[in-house]
């Protein structure tokens, strides 16, 4: 066998195509990086997902106490067929809710749960949509913290995303429709919207 010793003309070409190789799976998993970013904030992708929010409401009630609210949010996608995804999504709020009246403590624990169904298309192009019903369960776990109330109603998913934003809302509406008679009915509206911006790199 011949063998041609290696030449120092071929070293800049060999550095050359290192370095072109190392970019272009920089890129690669930086692309891979933001997809994934992208998929986690879409409330209707087809990856499984447990996010968490935490809001602090300031001046509540009529003794403008602080709440907290911790809201656990699975999402659970199903694939019906080819074109349709079922996106399963439950939000489970743990309160602290500050006192209301004068001797009354803080009380902490879950409030109502609330089960909302997308249906989806499989593919979109600039705008991503969803809807479906939405189901409030009375799962308080005092009676400060919950309706007392069965609703139910539409809820539906707007969002696009452009370059490295993701920009959309949630919007939905329930009304009771069982429950104690005792209480007030519910006849809520919750729109929520979001607006991210993912950084080079993830």
């Amino acid at each position: 066998m011949i063998r041609r010793p290696f030449s120092k003309r071929s070293l800049p070409a060999l550095v050359v195509l290192c370095l072109a190789w190392s970019a272009n799976a920089a890129r690669a998993e930086e692309d891979d990086t933001e997809a994934l970013a992208k998929k986690s904030q879409n409330p209707v992708s087809t990856l499984i997902s447990v996010p968490f929010e935490n809001n602090v409401n300031f001046n509540a009630g009529p003794r403008d106490r602080t709440d907290d609210v911790l809201s656990i949010k699975p999402v659970i996608p199903v694939s019906l067929t080819e074109d349709w995804n079922l996106i399963n999504r439950v939000i489970l709020p743990i309160v602290s809710q500050g006192s209301r009246m004068p001797g009354q403590d803080r009380e902490t624990g879950l409030a109502d749960t609330t089960y909302q169904a997308f249906l989806s298309p499989g593919e979109s192009e600039k705008l991503i949509w969803g809807g479906g019903p939405s189901l409030v369960l009375p799962t308080g776990t005092d009676r400060r913290l919950t309706s007392d109330k069965w609703s139910l109603g539409p809820s539906v998913v707007l969002l696009t995303m452009p370059g490295h934003w993701v920009v959309g809302t949630v919007v939905s509406n329930v009304w009771s429709i069982a429950g104690d008679n005792r209480d007030p009915g519910v006849n809520a509206l919750n729109l929520q919207y979001f607006i991210n911006y993912n950084m080079k790199g993830g």
